[in-house]
């Protein structure tokens, strides 16, 4: 009740306060950072990441009509909590950047996992909001914001909807996520992980 409470006070502050939408610019240039969000508006992990990172990532979650606690917390879980643009999967899926853009995801986008490895955090952003920008308004839920970054077919499911199961691919490169080793992964599940880095960033000293 309390993520809810605060996410109707951000959307508020947010229609009050905020510029108009900015147009969303082509993949060969960074969105411009709007003054309009306070550096000081306190979000889940804030204080890890650069004043423009946090800004642009709450301008995002805007947009996209999300939590940006929500955001940010699948950014530090798909980054093993380094907002590194350059970290890769180590399972060897191939996976870089702040929410591990696959190779054939990165090419959809106009751009490679290489090119998004060079990147800043904060210019990589504009490729994280192209890819989440067709699930916008969909995202409501940490575990649906997490399933368009994980399992874009679970983004509209129930809590129980099964995304893996043991002897699959997909199984073996997420089964870190099969946390009562049934043999199968959730949504609720497979959310479990970040869910804990929620709660982390939202901590005195990373809360920023």
């Amino acid at each position: 009740m309390a993520r809810l409470s605060f996410f109707a006070s951000l959307m508020s502050w947010l229609t009050q306060r905020a510029a108009p939408d900015p147009v969303f610019p082509p993949a060969t240039g960074p969105a411009p950072i709007s003054p309009a969000i306070e550096p000081d508006f306190a979000i889940a992990w804030g204080a890890r990441v650069s004043a423009a990172f946090k800004r642009k990532a709450i301008e995002i979650a805007h947009r996209l009509e999300m939590d940006p606690n929500h955001l940010m917390a699948i950014m530090a879980f798909e980054t093993g909590r380094s907002f590194d643009p350059s970290e890769t999967n180590r399972a060897g899926s191939g996976a870089t950047g702040l929410i591990q853009f696959m190779p054939a995801t990165a090419r959809d986008l106009g751009t490679t996992t290489a090119a998004l490895a060079t990147m800043s955090a904060v210019d990589q952003l504009d490729y994280v909001e192209r890819y989440l920008n067709p699930y916008k308004g969909k995202m409501a839920d940490l575990e649906s914001a997490y399933m368009a970054v994980l399992y874009p077919r679970g983004v509209d499911k129930e809590p129980g909807y099964v995304l893996f199961r043991k002897g699959s691919k997909a199984y073996k490169l997420n089964r870190g996520l099969d946390t009562n080793g049934n043999g199968y992964v959730t949504k609720t599940e497979a959310a479990a992980k970040v869910s804990v880095l929620l709660a982390e960033g939202l901590q005195p000293g990373v809360i920023g």
